[in-house]
């Protein structure tokens, strides 16, 4: 045998056994995106993190892209302006339902469920200087930013807070501007839902003083009563702020795929994400939950059917009528 036909049976071997270039890639996209939410949350940093990691590991051209959250990610997968993107549990049931305000009537059934990524809780924070240090001490009129409009914060938190009796001034924005007015005098509070830490929140901590508001266990009852939420405690280590465990509720969240996209693909995609949980933990702390055994905590989204068998070659039992295309 030649040497030139050695090297390339060598090169054969050697890419097979990466796995990186060894799947069909029949119908693959050259490149792709994942709709995250602003800059400064947990979204943004999260996904634009899986986006790189895949994207490297595939050897495509991928990365996040800046959207207003969870509502248009849903409504950015199901026409496929987004490949992938990230939602939380209610504006996904809602987006289902043809609730979705960007689109009223639309069901949006072509987003398929991806994998599980971890909790949003729902957390207050405010200055230390204002003296708030419970949700019955905002003052009427308090101005409150909830994130960008149509986010899972803006879309829950407000409704939350009026079941509580908190009477606002309702603001949106960018996580990252929101958390500049706070500091500047131009909030009062900032109503954040996103993974723990949020970026916003620690830089916070590192330029000023702050508070963060738990939920009392009366004002925590009240909430899981009226809303698709269940009980959360943000750990003390979460900000050098907390002193002990802050209770809180919370929503979980999962990763979306556009449900026409190639089963080979959406398979390898979620491989990579999931098969090495401590390189997804140093994109973010929040990824300690991005792991098989919250694959049971979507309860009604139909998965895609690349990651669907991912997951039920290793370990999750996604039945056959939770599955796009099998239904």
């Amino acid at each position: 045998m030649k040497i030139s036909q050695i090297l390339g049976a060598a090169t054969i071997v050697a890419l097979s056994s990466t796995g990186a270039f060894a799947e069909d890639r029949t119908g693959w996209p050259e490149s792709f995106t994942v709709g995250t939410a602003s800059q400064g949350g947990t979204y943004f940093a999260y996904g634009s993190g899986w986006a790189n990691l895949v994207a490297d590991e595939l050897g495509i051209s991928g990365g996040g892209e800046v959207t207003g959250g969870p509502m248009q990610n849903m409504a950015l997968v199901h026409t496929g302006d987004a490949a992938f993107g990230m939602t939380t549990m209610g504006p996904a049931r809602e987006s289902l339902d043809g609730t979705n305000p960007i689109a009223p009537g639309l069901k949006m059934t072509n987003a398929c469920a991806m994998f599980p990524m971890y909790q949003t809780p729902f957390s207050i924070t405010t200055l230390k200087s204002s003296g708030i240090t419970k949700v019955s001490e905002i003052p009427e009129g308090a101005k409150i930013g909830f994130g960008p409009a149509g986010s899972t914060s803006d879309t829950y938190f407000p409704k939350m807070l009026e079941t509580l009796g908190v009477k606002f001034d309702r603001r949106n924005g960018g996580w990252s501007d929101l958390g500049g007015q706070l500091q500047d005098g131009l909030l009062d509070v900032i109503a954040f839902a996103a993974g723990v830490p949020v970026p916003a929140v620690s830089q916070l901590e590192v330029q000023t003083e702050v508070n963060i508001i738990e939920f009392t266990e009366e004002e925590q009852k009240k909430i899981m009563d009226a809303y698709p939420v269940s009980a959360f405690e943000i750990k003390a280590d979460t900000y050098t702020t907390l002193k002990k465990p802050a209770r809180s509720v919370s929503m979980w969240n999962f990763a979306i795929a556009n449900c026409d996209l190639p089963e080979s693909f959406v398979y390898e995609a979620t491989k990579i994400v999931m098969s090495d949980n401590a390189r997804m933990v140093n994109i973010h702390k929040a990824a300690k939950s991005t792991v098989v055994s919250n694959w049971d905590k979507n309860t009604f989204m139909p998965w895609h059917p690349g990651a669907a068998k991912w997951f039920n070659e290793n370990g999750a039992s996604i039945p056959k009528d939770m599955i796009h295309g099998s239904m």
